[in-house]
């Protein structure tokens, strides 16, 4: 892919008239309107971007980009780069946490290597590596943009792939030490804003860590200008390749009609990045749990999303994108096969008409 073809993508919008017919059967089940609350209107949107009044959930994945990220060099991370080819290898022969997660949920895994600092060939991982890591962004800006582009691609493509296969609806996770500081400093630039309390201790910083990651963050949106930066160049200068290809991913998802589910500050980081580069690709996200790191929250607004999961995690790996299936399944059973009024004899409820 060349950029001229990415900026060339339109999307376009989920059905209107299925969400609304699917809203209306949600009002046909017999239980207070709205009484499913935010879980109502995640099938409503499920089933518009997939062109479906019934929501299909029953073949899912998830699909977890790893990379490693130069800037762990200026001490911002507790781990060392280690940490992500370990945790690879755990992914590949699926003893990960999202890995078995994902088998309580009936999730299928797919984790993808587009950009481990190593050599190694994994079992059990897709290798789809475009570099061996990014370059410490305070150093020269973190990738090539025909990296960011080639890193994007592959996320589109696998969509695609698991379109193809069946797949309806896909998860969105990562490993990368250091991730969540190129994902706070790209946030911040599609923010267009950025304070200290916004930066979280991610993996278990300590207070002095923090404080460090807080500095780097901050020479980092003044080195590169970053509250006024393109999104594409912001994630350029300082985001990571596992962040380029969910960004992809979400893409991915918008251009094949596939509801993709969003995890916690470093996929939602990549979805708001998919949303400022090609308008549209928002009404395809899924959200699913609050999280810990203080960014998220800012992001999810951006997006104008509402998780329907609290715990405040920070496990990563896309766990908290996976549990919010179980919880779909639940409410897609009374969507699709719970007592209508008339089964029951109770008079339906209705919805005041507004006056305006």
């Amino acid at each position: 892919m060349i950029p001229e073809e990415l900026q060339k993508i339109k999307i376009k919008s989920p059905s209107k008239e299925i969400y609304h017919q699917i809203k209306s059967n949600w009002d046909h089940i017999a239980k207070p309107l709205d009484g499913m609350g935010e879980f109502e209107t995640l099938l409503c949107r499920i089933g518009a971007a997939q062109g479906n009044v019934m929501p299909m959930l029953n073949k899912r994945a998830v699909i977890m980009m790893i990379a490693d990220n130069g800037v762990v060099a200026e001490g911002v991370s507790q781990s060392g780069q280690d940490v992500t080819l370990a945790v690879a290898k755990a992914m590949g022969n699926s003893s990960s946490s999202v890995c078995k997660l994902a088998k309580v949920g009936n999730v299928d895994c797919f984790p993808v290597d587009i950009g481990i600092c190593s050599d190694e060939e994994i079992p059990g991982v897709i290798n789809q590596k475009v570099a061996k890591g990014t370059r410490d962004f305070l150093k020269a800006p973190a990738m090539e943009k025909q990296q960011a582009i080639d890193a994007i691609a592959i996320g589109i493509h696998m969509v695609e792939k698991l379109l193809k296969e069946d797949y309806t609806i896909i998860a969105t996770g990562e490993m990368g030490i250091g991730n969540t500081t190129t994902s706070t400093a790209l946030a911040a630039s599609l923010l267009q804003n950025f304070s200290p309390a916004m930066a979280g201790k991610g993996a278990g910083l300590s207070d002095e860590g923090l404080e460090r990651k807080i500095q780097v963050i901050a020479q980092a949106i003044d080195q590169y200008d970053l509250l006024y930066a393109d999104p594409f160049d912001a994630l350029c200068a300082v985001g990571g390749l596992d962040i380029a290809g969910l960004c992809g991913v979400f893409i991915g998802g918008a251009v094949y009609k596939v509801p993709i589910v969003i995890d916690g500050v470093i996929s939602a980081t990549a979805a708001l990045l998919a949303e400022r580069m090609i308008p549209g690709v928002r009404a395809f996200c899924i959200p699913s749990h609050s999280g810990k790191e203080p960014m998220l929250e800012g992001i999810l607004k951006a997006l104008e999303l509402t998780p329907v999961i609290g715990g405040k995690m920070a496990l990563g790996e896309g766990t908290g994108a996976v549990m919010l299936f179980p919880l779909l399944d639940m409410a897609n059973a009374l969507y699709s096969d719970g007592n209508v009024f008339e089964d029951i004899a109770v008079k339906q409820y209705v919805r005041e008409q507004s006056n305006q």
